[in-house]
C-alpha cells in the first residue's frame, strides 16, 4: 500500500485543546502552546484493506469496530531500546498480514513502544485501530501523558485510551475521586483526542469489576489463558459481566509471556523453579492461542519478538476453530502443575 502524507505534527497539535483546565499544571502546557484547538469531528474508524480477506473477525463490543483475531501488543521487540530495525519491521509486516488493531502504553520501555509504533503510525495511521494506556491516576498527570503519547504515536488522536493496570480498590478510589483520571478520560473524549475508553488489569478480577460498574467504559484489556480457572479466575466474573456490559473484551498474557509453553527455557538469572515462574511449561502456542479464542474475547494481543514469531501467531489466529468444553477442560487440567507460573501476574498472598 502507498505511503500515506505524513502529517504534520505542528497542526496536528493545533487542533487540540482541553478547555477550563484550571491547575497550574495544565496551565504550563497550555502557556507552552503545546495544546491547540481540535475542530471538527474525529476520523473515520481505521480500515486495514487486507483485513477482511486474511483475519476472521469479530465485533469489538458496542464500538462498532470489526478487530482481527490477532493484535500486535507493544511489548517484547517493540518495547527494546536500540531496536528499531526488528521493532519497526514486526508493525509494518503486522499490518501488511491485515492485524487491524495495536496496543501499547506510555509505560513500556519508558515510551520506546509508543516512538517505535509512532514510526509506522506516521504513514499508516489509517489501517490500524490504535490503543494506549496510562497509569496516571489523577487528572493533570493523565492529560500531561496522553500529549507524551499523541506526540510519540505521531497521531492526533487516539481509538482506545485505556486506565493501566488497576490492581488494588484503592486505586479504583483514585481515578474516581475529584481530581481524578477519570475526569481526563471523560474530558479527552469530549475535545475527540480519544475515541473510546478502556480499563486493564492483571491481577484481581473483583478490582475491574468495581470499575466497569462505576463508570461505562467501552472496553476492557484482561489477562486470560489456560490456567485462568486455578486462581483468581477472571473468567468466572468479570467476563460474564464485561459481556452483559456489551464490552470489547481484549485477552492479554496469552502465553504467560512463553511460562505457560512447553518450549520455555528458563535463563540462568530466573533459576528454574515453577513456584517463581520459572519452569516448563505444558501447552503449544496453538493451543494457548486457541484456548483463549474460544471464550468470547474480541481479539487478543501478543508481543513478538520476530516477524517471524508475528507470522506464526497470525496463521494460529486464520486457522482457529473453536474448541469444545472437553478440549478446553483438558487444556486447562494440563496447566494445573504450572499454574502458579502461568499466572505470575495475579495477586497472590
Amino acid at each position: 500500500m502507498p505511503d500515506e502524507k505524513p502529517a504534520d505534527p505542528g497542526a496536528s497539535l493545533a487542533r487540540r485543546d482541553f478547555l477550563k483546565l484550571t491547575t497550574a499544571a495544565t496551565a504550563g502546557f497550555l502557556a507552552q502552546g503545546m495544546l491547540g484547538a481540535r475542530a471538527g469531528s474525529m476520523p473515520e474508524l481505521p480500515t486495514n484493506p487486507v483485513t477482511a480477506a486474511n483475519l476472521p473477525t469479530r465485533n469489538l463490543g458496542r464500538t462498532g469496530y470489526q478487530v482481527g483475531l490477532f493484535s500486535l501488543g507493544g511489548q517484547a521487540a517493540i518495547e527494546q531500546s536500540d531496536n528499531d530495525e526488528v521493532a519497526v519491521a514486526i508493525v509494518e509486516r503486522a499490518l501488511d498480514l491485515g492485524v487491524n488493531y495495536i496496543d501499547t502504553a506510555a509505560a513500556y520501555g519508558s515510551g520506546v513502544s509508543q516512538r517505535t509504533i509512532g514510526q509506522v503510525m506516521k504513514r499508516r495511521r489509517r489501517e490500524a485501530f490504535l490503543a494506549t494506556k496510562t497509569g496516571r491516576r489523577t487528572r493533570d498527570e493523565a492529560l500531561a501523558q496522553l500529549e507524551e503519547s499523541l506526540r510519540s504515536l505521531q497521531t492526533d488522536h487516539i481509538d482506545l485510551w485505556q486506565v493501566h493496570n488497576l490492581s488494588r480498590l484503592e486505586q479504583v478510589e483514585q481515578i474516581f475521586a475529584p481530581g481524578g483520571a477519570i475526569e481526563a478520560f471523560v474530558q479527552a473524549r469530549e475535545q475527540k483526542l480519544v475515541r473510546f475508553l478502556g480499563v486493564t488489569g492483571h491481577a484481581d478480577p473483583e478490582v475491574l469489576m468495581e470499575a466497569i460498574r462505576r463508570f461505562p467504559f467501552d472496553n476492557i484489556l484482561m489477562a486470560l489463558n489456560a490456567a485462568d480457572k486455578h486462581h483468581l479466575s477472571f473468567m468466572e466474573q468479570l467476563l460474564p459481566l464485561a459481556l452483559e456490559k456489551q464490552m470489547g473484551i481484549v485477552g492479554m498474557k496469552v502465553p504467560a509471556r512463553g511460562r505457560i509453553l512447553s518450549s520455555w527455557k528458563p535463563t540462568a538469572d530466573t533459576g528454574s523453579s515453577r513456584e517463581d515462574g520459572t519452569g516448563a511449561g505444558v501447552l503449544s502456542m496453538r493451543e494457548a492461542v486457541h484456548y483463549v479464542l474460544s471464550l468470547p474475547v474480541s481479539t487478543i494481543i501478543i508481543g513478538c519478538d520476530s516477524v517471524a514469531q508475528l507470522e506464526e501467531n497470525v496463521q494460529h489466529a486464520k486457522e482457529f476453530t473453536p474448541l469444545n468444553d472437553t478440549q478446553m477442560a483438558g487444556l486447562a487440567e494440563r496447566t494445573a502443575s504450572i499454574h502458579r507460573q502461568a499466572l505470575f501476574f495475579r495477586r497472590w498472598p
